[in-house]
């Protein structure tokens, strides 16, 4: 009996497929060493995608916000720090598979940062493509050691 080669599933697919997300759970005994005690919201890829969706050129939002964005938005103490950051890569890349195929409205990941304004190096075109594209738009980015921050980010974040 031949296998057939399984196709990859494509990072757009990935994105669409919530399984039985989103999610509002009881903070675990192990993650309340970090995060306190409460609730969790998993959140659904789409709804991760959703809100860098809605940073505007020469905005900027880091992973936090939209944490805390997805919490108040389902009533949980807190936004899921794994999954949130794993959707948002799915997003970006999602995005980027989208522009290859000539879709002009994708997701702007590139404005959606880490923690301290630090570009993610995971995303597609890793921290020199977005360097260029966060450029463009108006930011100045400076290297700090292996990091790539977007100076004054602060004043460039939204609310969401």
């Amino acid at each position: 009996m031949e296998l057939m080669p399984t196709k990859k599933k494509s990072w757009t697919k990935k994105l669409a497929d919530s399984k039985d997300l989103p999610r509002v759970e009881k903070i675990t005994e192990k993650m309340s060493k970090r995060w306190g005690t409460g609730t969790v919201v998993i959140p659904a890829p789409i709804e991760v995608d959703a809100m860098m969706r809605k940073v505007p050129m020469g905005k900027l939002v880091t992973i936090n916000e939209i944490r805390v964005a997805l919490a108040k938005k389902h009533g949980a103490t807190i936004g899921c720090p794994m999954t949130t950051g794993i959707f948002a890569w799915i997003a970006a890349n999602a995005a980027e598979e989208q522009r290859q195929e000539g879709r002009k409205n994708i997701t702007p990941y590139w404005r959606t940062l880490k923690t301290g304004g630090v570009i993610n190096k995971k995303y597609p075109g890793g921290v020199h493509g977005q360097k260029e594209l966060l450029e463009k738009e108006g930011h100045k980015v400076l290297q700090k050691g292996k990091k790539y921050i977007v100076i004054d980010h602060e004043k460039s974040l939204i609310k969401l």
